[in-house]
């Protein structure tokens, strides 16, 4: 609990990019009240920090999805209580396939989206990362 709010999983960017001379306090996800806020969420395991499916937008965005999934559940919430979505690509070709798994994944759910192609994420691997804010009944 930091400034009132429930942080899941803090870690320390100088842990999470080695390679890059960072030192940030940060979490995977704020619960506030009665809303949740995600960090982005890469195609990265969320236990050993490793990439997953290099060079697969689709897969990439199915590993998105369980993460947010995850991170939602240790919130004590659920995809169905997502409200907003931010989806980063780095190639505008990648959109039908990513947003192709995210509409399965969301069917029912109609959060609000917006797209945006972006030149870089934070490791070259990683081709779609999406942020996302549910809120809790």
């Amino acid at each position: 609990m930091a400034g009132g709010h429930r942080r899941i999983r803090p870690f320390n960017t100088a842990d999470s990019y080695p390679e890059q001379q960072l030192d940030n306090d940060l979490c995977q996800a704020v619960v506030a009240g009665d809303t949740v806020y995600l960090r982005g969420q890469v195609a990265q395991d969320l236990e050993t920090g490793a990439s997953l499916h290099v060079g697969d937008p689709a897969a990439q965005a199915g590993q998105v999805m369980a993460n947010i999934t995850t991170l939602l559940a240790e919130a004590g919430a659920s995809v169905g209580h997502i409200v907003s979505c931010t989806v980063y690509l780095t190639d505008i070709r990648h959109r039908e396939p990513v947003y192709r798994v995210l509409g399965q994944r969301l069917k029912g759910v109609y959060p609000v989206f917006t797209g945006v192609v972006v030149s870089a994420l934070a490791r070259p691997e990683w081709l779609v990362e999406v942020t996302a804010v549910a809120v809790k009944p």
